[in-house]
């Protein structure tokens, strides 16, 4: 699987502190090697092409899906999805 990081989530992820930034590298780790693992908590938005991933109790990855590719849109504090 491959990644493309979009405009929206660069932005995002500049936002976010140390911690934050190193959960989320986890958190992406994780999606390439097991995307069913428990503690991405990763399903469907309702409605959408897009799936949400848990980065830690409070961010949260938006991506959507391909064939062999993860396109991340944005990431950031639980209220980002009222965008989606």
């Amino acid at each position: 699987m491959r990644i493309i990081l979009t405009d929206t989530f660069r932005k995002g992820y500049s936002h976010l502190n140390q911690n934050e930034k190193k959960l989320t590298q986890k958190t992406i780790r994780f999606l390439l090697e097991n995307p069913a693992h428990p503690s991405l908590k990763v399903h469907r938005i309702k409605g959408t092409k897009y799936w949400e991933a848990y980065v830690n109790k409070d961010i949260r990855m938006v991506y959507a899906q391909e064939v062999d590719l993860y396109i991340l849109h944005t990431i950031g504090h639980h209220d980002i999805l009222r965008d989606y």
